[in-house]
């Protein structure tokens, strides 16, 4: 099993920042790719942006060029680097990890930037 706990959620100003957290415990497979979800109220779960092992990365659209995600496989820790927050990136936050098949969520963390 492996267990997934955000921290860095918090109240910010538009164009302000915000840096993210999760940090994965348990049974971690040397290779597995871990990612960022995020939910607004109303809206589905969407992929903010995800992480191989091997560095490999993706981004949603509305973030490309904001935020930026990384991983310490050392620390079994990902991170999220969000500049230029908008309003719209309101959302809580999740963490998620596939690894041989399996996926874990962590319990998610709230993002609030007002305008």
């Amino acid at each position: 099993q492996v267990q997934l706990v955000e921290s860095g959620g918090g109240l910010v100003q538009a164009g302000g920042s915000l840096r993210l957290s999760c940090a994965a415990s348990g049974i971690i497979e040397s290779r597995n790719t871990m990612g960022w979800y995020r939910q607004a109220p109303g809206n589905q779960r969407e992929l903010v942006a995800d992480i191989s092992t091997g560095g490999t990365f993706n981004y949603a659209d509305s973030v490309k060029g904001r935020f930026t995600i990384s991983r310490d496989n050392a620390k079994n820790t990902m991170y999220l680097q969000m500049n230029s927050l908008k309003p719209e990136d309101t959302a809580v936050y999740y963490c998620k990890m596939w690894q041989l098949g399996n996926t874990y969520w962590g319990q998610g963390t709230q993002v609030t930037v007002s305008s």
